[in-house]
């Protein structure tokens, strides 16, 4: 399954105290203290729709990191947004958040522990392989799930460190995503995405019945964040260019030596 998303991802105008939009509605800042961060999407998601941010700046001085999930509150029906998205969203019920962490994300269950000892998977390439993510049934394009660095002399050291998820999830730059994935009548799993890795199911069991918003809490050390969108469909003539410049250079650097307009090199630097 794979959603072919139409609609241009932003956050909800109804969010914590301390959060502020940017004029296109696609990234939000905590501009003081260390709570009242917790925003929403602004449309709930459909199914194996995943809502994909990129941290774009932290705060020192903080214990704890961005926080993301999913609920069934309609930010609309809240009387005040909770200050905390754990425990505070959570104890109103229908709502199922995850704390990232520098180092533990990836859910472990004993079953799959357990097949994996008695028969390791041998993993086939087929021509989707290294383009699209798979989780059960759903299908996501990996082109943005990965972080990658600020331009810079070694960037491209740098970005194959957010390719291997070598760098911690709560650094700059880095894109972590949310989705439910359907199991059965009225049910879903909620995935968390790690720069184009699978965590695992993270909340099990969640009903779908009512529409699913995502949940992101841009708490203590996490400052800033900024909506990612996933095309999910054929890809624009814009990202094929991009591409296959990508393709054929060395690093990102190595773009201005060419020929290109200012601005391409810019798309092709930064996304």
């Amino acid at each position: 399954m794979e959603p072919f998303s139409d609609q241009f991802l932003e956050f909800h105008p109804i969010h914590g105290t301390n959060v502020r939009l940017d004029y296109s509605g696609t990234q939000a800042t905590r501009v003081e203290s260390f709570a009242n961060g917790v925003c929403f999407s602004k449309q709930p998601l459909k199914p194996g729709e995943i809502f994909l941010i990129e941290i774009e700046d932290k705060e020192l001085g903080w214990c704890g990191h961005l926080r993301v999930g999913l609920t069934s509150q309609d930010p609309r029906s809240l009387e005040v947004v909770p200050e905390y998205s754990i425990p505070d969203l959570t104890d109103l019920g229908n709502s199922w958040v995850f704390a990232i962490t520098r180092n533990h994300n990836k859910i472990i269950e004993d079953a799959e522990v357990l097949e994996e000892e008695a028969a390791p998977k041998v993993k086939t390439k087929t021509f989707f392989t290294d383009t699209h993510l798979y989780i059960d049934s759903v299908r996501i394009p990996r082109d943005k799930l990965v972080g990658r660095s600020r331009p810079g002399r070694f960037s491209h050291i740098l970005d194959d460190l957010y390719k291997t998820n070598a760098l911690p999830p709560t650094a700059r730059r880095s894109r972590i995503g949310v989705l439910y994935v359907p199991k059965g009548q009225d049910l879903a799993d909620m995935h968390i995405v790690i720069n184009g890795e699978d965590m695992g199911a993270s909340a099990k069991g969640i009903p779908t019945i009512e529409p699913l918003y995502a949940v992101v809490d841009v708490f203590a050390a996490t400052k800033c964040v900024r909506i990612v969108q996933v095309e999910y469909g054929f890809s624009s003539l814009q990202t094929l260019c991009r591409k296959t410049i990508q393709k054929h250079i060395v690093h990102r650097m190595a773009l201005d030596w060419l020929e290109l307009p200012e601005a391409l090199k810019h798309y092709c630097k930064y996304e």
